[in-house]
Parts: structure tokens; C-alpha cells; sequence
């Protein structure tokens, strides 16, 4: 796969994810706690996709500089930055709406 697809792959799987969450967050806030869990499980999986490609890209640069850094894979790795943290922050304010219904 080339550099090209697996950034690309990053910012796809990452903002996925982070929309997922917040559809769960939604969901959480109508009271609907099933399909909150499901959609918070759905999200992890587009997480785990897109943090398993930026091993991949850690692992083939062997921490020598071998990976050319862009503004897009920079912009990536802010995407999947924001959705893990979307992912922790949703997952903390739908424990807090499920103690209250």
C-alpha cells in the first residue's frame, strides 16, 4: 500500500470514528443506552483500523526518518488525536447520562 492510501486511511478511519462517537453521545442523550454501546463498539473498531496504520508507519520508519512527513499525514495524525480524544470524552459523558435515566 502506498503512503498516499495509508494516510488516507488514517484520516478515514479516525473521523469515522469520531463521528461514530458522536452519534453515541446522541444516542445517550435520548436515553437510547443499547444503541450508544453499539455504536461506541462500532467506533473503536474504525480506531483500532486507523491507529493499526499508524503503527504500521511507526514500525516502517524505525524511528530513522525513513517516512516522509507531510502536511497531509500531519493533518492524520491530528485527526486521529481528536477522535481518541472524542472517544474518551463521549465514553466519560455517556457513564454520567446513564447514571441519571
Amino acid at each position: 500500500m502506498e503512503l498516499e492510501e495509508q494516510v488516507m486511511g488514517i484520516i478515514i478511519n479516525a473521523g469515522q470514528s469520531r463521528s461514530l462517537c458522536y452519534e453515541a453521545l446522541q444516542s445517550a442523550k435520548e436515553g437510547n443506552f443499547a444503541d450508544a454501546d453499539e455504536k461506541m463498539k462500532e467506533a473503536q473498531h474504525y480506531a483500532r483500523e486507523a491507529h493499526l496504520v499508524q503503527t504500521q508507519l511507526i514500525e516502517a520508519d524505525e524511528g530513522e526518518g525513513k517516512t516522509k512527513m507531510t502536511l497531509v499525514m500531519v493533518h492524520a495524525q491530528d485527526h486521529l488525536m481528536t477522535s481518541i480524544l472524542a472517544k474518551e470524552l463521549v465514553t466519560e459523558l455517556i457513564d454520567i447520562y446513564r447514571t441519571r435515566h
